[in-house]
C-alpha cells in the first residue's frame, strides 16, 4: 500500500491553498521501514538500558517482567517513527517541486 499525504501550496493567484498529493514509491516506503526497523531496535535497547538504569537508581527490585514492562512504556513513547520518517520523505519530495 503506497504511502502518501498531502501538503498545502500557495499561490499568488488564491488565498486558499491547493492541497497536493505526494506519494512515496515502493522503494522510498521499503528504505523508510527500514530505516525505522534498525532504529527501532536499537530504540528498544536503550529502553531496556534505560529501564534498568531507573529501577537501580530508585531502590525498586530488578524483575524481568517490571523492566520489561518499564522498556515498553518508554518504548511507545518515543517509537513513533515510522509514520513520521514517511512524512518527512513526503515533505522532502514536495519542496524538491517548489
Amino acid at each position: 500500500m503506497t504511502y502518501s499525504k498531502s501538503f498545502p501550496r500557495t499561490t499568488d493567484k488564491s488565498t486558499y491553498p491547493i492541497w497536493e498529493e505526494i506519494k512515496l514509491t515502493d522503494v522510498e516506503e521499503t528504505e523508510q521501514e527500514v530505516r525505522t526497523r534498525k532504529e527501532n531496535i536499537n530504540l528498544m535497547k536503550e529502553c531496556i538500558t534505560d529501564a534498568k538504569e531507573i529501577i537501580e537508581n530508585k531502590g525498586l527490585k530488578d524483575y524481568q517482567t517490571d523492566v520489561i514492562n518499564m522498556a515498553i512504556s518508554l518504548f511507545e513513547k518515543r517509537a513513533s517513527h515510522v509514520v513520521y520518517y514517511k512524512e518527512e520523505k513526503a515533505k522532502e519530495k514536495f519542496d524538491k517541486n517548489i
